[in-house]
């Protein structure tokens, strides 16, 4: 029987499920590998559902972050606060960029050397002050912070045409995270929050970053080119947590699935020859084919 259902009209209409097709569902990747590994004249016996469920819940968390990548992005317009609130999902950054005139994505690099901490408060004579119940009070924001999103206040627009009408070299020797113009950010993730400098006031600013793709059940999907690397680890997995299972079984099955993950990186790689044909072109002139 065909995997497809529905017709091509009910595909194409306007809510229908585009591009539904390059993925798995996290239910059916349960429900195939206890069809394919559970049972008595196979190597797993006996497991509870709720077993592999748990263990395909960590697998996909585990390929997310380096081989299947779920990357989301979000866009912004920073106001005077000079914040951005981190997404709900969030559990690494890609990249930042603000965006210019064009659409062109500028990248911005992390500032290192400051940050937003804890700002005690203190009575006049610099001792500690608390609340009612005994608790250190502090302030919303840090005297660091303040004086840092109050640096400068060229845009980042200005900053690219200076940069431009700049002799070459003026530059050199300078810590790469003061030398670029297209501003700078530190996360604090305590407070759930990125800070921007103050050139990137009002200005368009793109979050790239990594999920877990646990956050809803439209997320909980795995790629065809991913799912024989998630029953080799949930297989892995339940093997070597379980007391009698014979070493050679759990060696066996751990060199299965970094066999599963390297097929599937190099899969999800997406290379193309033309792709590469093209980066080569552009990094020697010699090649013209």
């Amino acid at each position: 029987m065909g995997l497809l259902t529905g017709t091509d009209a009910t595909y194409y209409a306007a809510n229908g499920d585009h591009g539904g097709y390059q993925f798995v569902t996290l239910d059916d990747i349960v429900n195939n590998f206890i069809v394919a590994y559970v049972g008595g004249d196979k190597l797993i016996s006996k497991v509870k559902r709720l077993d592999v469920a748990f263990h395909a819940q960590r697998t996909m968390q585990e390929l997310s972050y380096d081989t299947t990548r779920s990357e989301k992005s979000q866009e912004i317009e920073i106001g005077p606060s000079l914040t951005m609130t981190l997404p709900r999902d969030y559990v690494n950054y890609v990249k930042l960029t603000w965006v210019d005139s064009t659409g062109i994505e500028r990248v911005m690099h992390p500032a290192r050397k400051t940050s937003n901490p804890l700002a005690i408060l203190q009575a006049g004579d610099f001792s500690y002050t608390a609340d009612g119940a005994g608790a250190l009070q502090s302030a919303e924001d840090s005297d660091t912070w303040g004086k840092f999103k109050t640096q400068g206040s060229s845009t980042n627009e200005e900053l690219s045409v200076l940069e431009e009408d700049n002799s070459y070299g003026q530059r050199f020797g300078l810590d790469p995270q003061f030398s670029h113009v297209n501003g700078t950010f530190f996360i604090d993730p305590i407070k759930s929050k990125i800070y921007f400098s103050s050139g990137l006031v009002n200005s368009t600013v793109t979050i790239k970053y990594i999920s877990d793709s646990l956050g809803t059940d439209a997320e909980m999907v795995v790629h065809k080119f991913a799912e024989e690397a998630m029953y080799k680890s949930i297989a892995y997995a339940i093997l070597s947590t379980r007391i009698n299972t014979p070493e050679y079984i759990v060696g066996r099955f751990k060199k299965e699935r970094a066999a599963a993950i390297r097929l599937a990186k190099l899969r999800l790689s997406n290379l193309k020859t033309e792709e590469i044909n093209q980066v080569m072109k552009g990094k020697s002139k010699h090649i013209k084919h």
